[in-house]
This record gives structure tokens, sequence and C-alpha cells, in this order.
């Protein structure tokens, strides 16, 4: 479920709210978009995906909200760490190219 949209690292491009498949998120005009329908959250991560500036968090196992906050998840990796697991944004390396990685480094090692 979606827990936290911070407000420090969110540039208001509403990628969130254009990518949501259950209309979570309320864009503010003017404004950065807010969680409108927290409960609405299927825990896709389409949201975090998208967002080019991990300023999402997703929790992964939370079928109700949860206190967070945004320091922990910053100094844990957790905040946009979804969109860093799988490969997306700058300076990042792509799931697909992990796994060839590691099929490589098995086949060599035979």
């Amino acid at each position: 479920m979606i827990e936290l949209l911070s407000q420090e690292k969110c540039i208001s491009c509403n990628q969130c709210v254009n990518v949501c498949p259950t209309n979570v998120f309320e864009k503010v005009e003017d404004g950065i978009p807010v969680i409108a329908r927290q409960s609405d959250c299927q825990t896709c991560f389409m949201c975090e995906l998208y967002c080019p500036v991990d300023a999402l968090y997703v929790a992964p196992d939370s079928e109700t909200p949860l206190p967070v906050s945004e320091e922990e998840l910053e100094s844990s990796g957790l905040l946009g760490g979804y969109r860093e697991k799988v490969g997306w944004g700058p300076g990042r390396t792509p799931v697909s190219k992990h796994e060839y990685m590691y099929q490589l480094a098995v086949k060599t090692s035979l």
C-alpha cells in the first residue's frame, strides 16, 4: 500500500497520478499530488516505479496504513527502493542485465 509521498523530493510531475490504475492520487493545482484514496491502493508499485525522483514509498506487505518516517525510509534505502531494485533511473543497472551477468558467471564457472 502507498505509504508516503515525499514533500521534499516531489517535483509535481504528476506521473503517479497518471499511472495509478486505481486513482489513488489527486492532482493539486500548483502543488504536489496528494494520496487521496490510500485504501484503494493495490500495491502494484506503478507510482513508485514511474516517479523520476524516488519520492514515493509503497509498503509491499501492508494491507493497512503503517506509520512511516521519511528519514528512516531514506536512510534505509526504501524510499524509491522498488525503482532502484528493478534498475530504473540514471546510473542503475536493469534487472535483465543482472540476470545476464549471473547466467554468464554460472556458465564460466562450470
